[in-house]
């Protein structure tokens, strides 16, 4: 039976015994009060002892030492209370078939099952509580000025970066705010952090932040299907405001390498178009320009002078630049040139 319990659990599994045995002297104190020590001690000794076994044996059924107590989560929490409901159970079950529940206050197995999930749960997530704040500790005495950054998107992708840069012992970001894409989340906090307004109001919150010292440095997408429009309209706020934008990897990214780190990425082409870029026909392309005589109006600009480059690769038999700045004409034509004679 004890099998069941990794090796590394047996001292979670002694706890958990002394909780239970404790949890039924709490409940029955806490329903008799000082009466409890005029109560027959040989019933109390029994349904201390009876109530412990039966808890042992049903916390090792319900498999409650698979999770660990650095992850605790509601899924913990719940399987706690399972645990708990079953335990009471059988033991009012043992109780009624050994004593016909002679002396057992009713709503004892009420109080014991409040009190159980207390003594079970509480310290669980104490101990989380504490582990997540030690990597603020640790930080803090080293000396590490995290990058102030600012999150867009006030879903799950914000809620899981915070998570990992609580636990992560390499941290290079503090999150100081949410901009969310709608303004039903305003106001609302993921985590601790404060949604601190919609996408419109970027400015506002910028300013705000600086007045109280955290100036964002950095803006970072938190969402992978965020509409191209506003993407962009967040990277001309970035820009304004002298914060670079990147984004989350997405969750399907699967690495080799499993590091216990945050990790962002520039924003790419397809973030801002709002769909993945499309394929290009460079045969078609070529079958359409090579060995012909080729106008390029507009050459010495951005695009124009990139579309000459591109052009030239495809050999044609002439190409002719035509511009209204002389300047950048000659630019263009002495790059081209120079490269391809």
């Amino acid at each position: 039976m004890l099998a069941k319990v990794p090796s590394r659990g047996y001292i979670v599994f002694l706890h958990d015994i002394v909780m239970a045995a404790a949890a039924f002297v709490i409940s029955m104190y806490l329903r008799l009060g000082d009466s409890v020590f005029y109560y027959s001690q040989d019933l109390l000794v029994r349904g201390t002892i009876s109530f412990t076994l039966i808890a042992a044996g049903v916390f090792i059924f319900m498999g409650l030492y698979r999770g660990i107590w650095r992850y605790a989560s509601l899924n913990d929490l719940l399987a706690i209370a399972r645990s708990a409901t079953l335990a009471v159970l059988v033991f009012m079950l043992v109780m009624f078939m050994w004593t016909r529940l002679a002396g057992l206050p009713r709503s004892l197995p009420f109080i014991n099952w409040f009190v159980l999930m207390a003594l079970l749960g509480g310290p669980r997530f104490l101990y989380r509580l504490i582990k997540d704040r030690r990597v603020d500790v640790h930080l803090e005495k080293e000396g590490h000025r995290p990058v102030p950054v600012l999150l867009a998107g006030a879903g799950d992708g914000a809620e899981l970066f915070i998570r990992a840069l609580s636990r992560s012992r390499e941290n290079n970001y503090r999150v100081v705010g949410i901009v969310s894409e709608s303004a039903g989340r305003v106001g609302r906090r993921i985590l601790g952090v404060e949604v601190l307004g919609a996408i419109g109001a970027m400015a506002d919150i910028v300013q705000r932040l600086s007045d109280q010292g955290e100036r964002p440095q950095r803006l970072i997408l938190t969402k992978d299907n965020m509409d191209g429009a506003q993407v962009r309209e967040l990277l001309s706020g970035a820009s304004k405001f002298g914060m670079t934008l990147a984004r989350l990897p997405k969750l399907t990214d699967f690495k080799s390498d499993l590091a216990d780190k945050v990790e962002i990425r520039p924003v790419a082409l397809e973030d801002l178009l709002g769909r993945p870029q499309t394929a290009l026909d460079r045969s078609a392309m070529a079958a359409l320009i090579e060995g012909r005589r080729i106008l390029v109006t507009g050459a010495g600009g951005s695009i124009g002078s990139e579309l000459v480059r591109q052009i030239c690769g495809f050999a044609p038999s002439a190409i002719v630049l035509l511009d209204n700045s002389e300047f950048n004409l000659y630019a263009i034509d002495l790059e081209t040139a120079e490269s391809r004679p």
